[in-house]
């Protein structure tokens, strides 16, 4: 199990904070998870702005980098394309990227986590021996997982470590759109980019900020 890894995201979400704020970042989560193409690609077209700006993303996302998708819960041969598959379409138009590889596969089916109550979430050992990676030769030298939310970040950090088992020289990074401000008041902004980690410690994963 690697011990970290760097993500970025732009959004931010209050699932339960009060405030007209916390309210539309709801809807946009909602936005997010019904998988619109319209609504992807006008955000990804934000996040080109953010990655070319003055901002916490600078560079962070670039022409080089190929995307991997996080799949969704279900295992590969039983589902449709996630919506982070539809989320790294819309950054690819956008030149935020060299390719998607798809080569990171659900094996094993998942329960959703918005849908498990707290303490029934999968692990990020149930994520990791969910998971499995296609062969490719030469392996990708840089990558960036590519998820719709960020919460604890159990999904990205067991996907990182199956990524680094079969490319150990490979540079992993992860990017989520919007990531989850737990038990607080509420959000003030929608737009909040950052870089931070995900780390694992005390057996769970632990992300900051």
């Amino acid at each position: 199990m690697i011990r970290q890894v760097t993500f970025a995201s732009c959004y931010v979400y209050s699932p339960g904070g009060a405030g007209a704020v916390s309210e539309r970042s709801r809807q946009l989560r909602s936005f997010l998870k019904a998988g619109d193409a319209h609504f992807m690609f006008k955000y990804a077209v934000r996040v080109r702005q953010q990655v070319a700006d003055n901002s916490p993303l600078a560079g962070f996302l670039c022409p080089s980098h190929v995307l991997v998708p996080i799949p969704g819960s279900a295992a590969s041969a039983a589902r449709s394309l996630s919506v982070a598959e539809h989320l790294a379409m819309a950054l690819i138009e956008e030149g935020l990227g060299q390719r998607i590889w798809r080569g990171l596969q659900r094996v094993r089916s998942v329960r959703k986590s918005a849908t498990a109550g707290p303490g029934s979430r999968p692990t990020v050992g149930n994520h990791y021996d969910s998971f499995a990676i296609e062969p490719i030769q030469p392996p990708p030298t840089q990558v960036v997982l590519i998820d719709d939310v960020v919460t604890k970040g159990r999904t990205l950090l067991a996907a990182a470590a199956r990524l680094k088992e079969a490319f150990p020289d490979t540079e992993i990074r992860a990017f989520a759109l919007l990531r989850t401000m737990g038990l607080i008041e509420g959000v003030t902004q929608l737009l909040d980019p950052c870089v931070g980690e995900i780390r694992w410690r005390a057996g769970d994963a632990h992300r900051n900020p």
